[in-house]
């Protein structure tokens, strides 16, 4: 680079004497006289360029020779440089090495102790849940022995209710029971009477005779009677399951006509105005039952109108009984009411004989105060009297003992 400038350089001398050469020429013609000193003067002007060229030369030389020692010394820094820079990288390229064999060593052993916890944890997790499913199955599976042994002992209590309503005796038995329940749920006690004789001289009894909430010396009863044919509402539950549509027809007709039969019963027995109301209760015990006589077009609706007799079951007899209590409480509260009337009626007259109590006792109070008026009147008379006295005895005796006169006063006030 600096030879290259050492050269421009050189470049601008040469160039810059060629243009004086050139001044020079054109002043020698121009002064034709002068020809001689112009010859000199260019002689020693190429004497001069002579000069400047060797000395030109002989520093091109110099800085030749010092660029080529810049050379030398500049290869052989960079080779020690290189040389450093290599030894620097070899020893950074070990490092690095170290480094990476030890951060491959440390990664290792973390995945080695990470591999060891995950497979500790999911070996833990593992067993416990196999562990819960094992719970959860041996509960299962003492679920389903214990649901086995309800199902076995639900069978045996089905064959026992089997052989129970097989007995038209043990039936009649568990309606009443059902339907006794039901009363004592409901109804006040002494509000029914069980096995009811309504006709005097008859053998004839009734199950239940609810008396009525009215005001009477003997109240009409209701007589509710239960029936339960089991066997005609079996035969239709058994035609329903085989889909046998002229078995559920002909179960249905055995059904209606039982009912029908029942109702007459009923309403010859236990329909006795005016000991009873002017219609009884048929109680059937199963909502089931009762359902499917619903579903006879006309059925119950025949039997109320021509038996006088009204077909329940379990979800509507509370409803009718309840409407019974809530006359009861309806009486209650009329007697209570009564009661009350005649309460206030007593304390009426008692206001009055009071009236006329404080009457007299305003009459004496009138009387007491115009006394005391009068007694305080007097009073004051005297006390004048008295203060006159009190002037007339300091004038006279002035050297009365003070003492003495406040006794005297004392003794007087207490007279």
């Amino acid at each position: 680079m600096s030879d290259g400038l050492g050269t421009g350089i050189w470049g601008l001398v040469a160039l810059a004497a060629i243009a004086i050469v050139a001044v020079l020429v054109l002043m020698a013609r121009r002064g034709g006289g002068r020809g001689t000193e112009s010859g000199d003067l260019l002689a020693r002007v190429y004497v001069m360029m002579e000069r400047d060229s060797s000395a030109r030369q002989a520093d091109a030389e110099a800085q030749r020779t010092r660029l080529d020692q810049l050379r030398g010394e500049t290869a052989d820094r960079l080779a020690l440089m290189a040389q450093s820079l290599t030894r620097d990288l070899a020893e950074a390229r070990v490092r690095q090495s170290e480094a990476l064999r030890e951060m491959a060593e440390s990664s290792a052993r973390q995945l080695e102790a990470i591999r060891a916890t995950v497979d500790e944890r999911l070996h833990e997790a593992v067993e416990r849940q196999m562990q819960t499913s094992f719970q959860r199955v041996l509960e299962q599976f003492t679920a389903m022995q214990k649901a086995m042994g309800e199902v076995s002992a639900m069978t045996a209590q089905i064959g026992d209710l089997k052989r129970l309503f097989s007995n038209v005796k043990t039936r009649g038995g568990w309606g009443e029971a059902q339907l006794r329940a039901i009363l004592d749920d409901v109804l006040p006690p002494g509000a029914y009477e069980a096995n009811c004789r309504l006709r005097e001289g008859s053998a004839e009894v009734v199950e239940f005779a609810v008396r009525m909430p009215v005001r009477a010396t003997t109240p009409p009863l209701l007589a509710i009677d239960s029936k339960f044919p089991t066997e005609a509402y079996e035969r239709l539950l058994d035609a329903v399951d085989r889909v046998d549509a002229e078995a559920e027809r002909a179960a249905r007709r055995a059904l209606e006509t039982t009912l029908k039969i029942e109702a007459r019963k009923i309403a010859s027995k236990y329909i006795v105005p005016p000991v009873t109301v002017e219609f009884a209760v048929l109680y059937l015990p199963t909502d089931g039952l009762y359902a499917e006589i619903a579903r006879i077009p006309g059925l119950v609706d025949e039997i109320g109108r021509t038996c006088r007799v009204m077909i329940m079951g379990p979800g509507l007899l509370p409803a009718m009984l309840r409407t019974i209590h809530l006359g009861y409480v309806t009486m209650a509260l009329e007697e209570r009411t009564d009661g009350i009337a005649r309460l206030l009626g007593a304390t009426r007259q008692e206001m009055l004989r009071m009236d006329g109590v404080l009457e007299r006792l305003a009459r004496n109070a009138s009387a007491m105060s115009s006394s005391i008026d009068e007694a305080r009147r007097r009073t004051r008379v005297v006390a004048k009297q008295l203060r006159g006295l009190d002037g007339i005895d300091a004038a006279a005796a002035p050297a009365v003992d003070e003492g003495a006169t406040e006794r005297g006063e004392t003794e007087f006030n207490g007279a």
